[in-house]
């Protein structure tokens, strides 16, 4: 199985470059997208969300066990449902958080996608609205935090400016 992982800052164009990847994969076998926003556990699940790519998907999936991701209910403010991912499908993963040291050792395929600041902010305010202003610089701060230990950028095979 093929495992690709996206990271970038929030409103870089991961999602949009994994969605593209997907609706472009040569072959019979279309990859399976997970995303982090339905992972993270709230505003503050940055880490979380990361640690539990590497738990319940990445390294089951690597040891031919179950490997499957459980969707946060933001709503309900609750985890919700676990879906199981096909293990003979490729999979790419997107979101803020999934180019964790541990993770690339477990993907094939590692893309950092970057952008300037002003322009990704519009672009994830544009996208989630009110909600995510209050919070940006909540999840900008767990998001500075994350590259500091991790450093993401350095661990990328590839760089794919937006």
């Amino acid at each position: 199985m093929t495992v690709i992982l996206i990271d970038g800052p929030s409103g870089s164009g991961k999602t949009a470059l994994a969605l593209r990847m997907r609706d472009d994969w040569a072959g019979a076998d279309v990859p399976t997208v997970v995303h982090l926003d339905d992972v993270y556990p709230g505003w503050d699940g940055l880490a979380a969300g990361s640690a539990h790519l590497t738990r319940h998907l990445l390294e089951p999936l690597r040891a031919g066990s179950t490997a499957r991701w459980r969707r946060y209910d933001w709503a309900a403010g609750r985890s919700a449902e676990w879906h199981d991912v096909d293990p003979a499908r490729p999979l790419i993963v997107e979101g803020c958080g999934a180019l964790s040291r541990r993770n690339a050792e477990l993907a094939d395929l590692a893309i950092w996608v970057e952008t300037d600041d002003a322009t990704r902010k519009v672009r994830a305010l544009a996208r989630d609205g009110e909600l995510y202003r209050r919070e940006w610089d909540r999840w900008e701060t767990q998001w500075q935090e994350f590259v500091t230990r991790e450093q993401p950028r350095e661990l990328a095979t590839m760089v794919v400016p937006t």
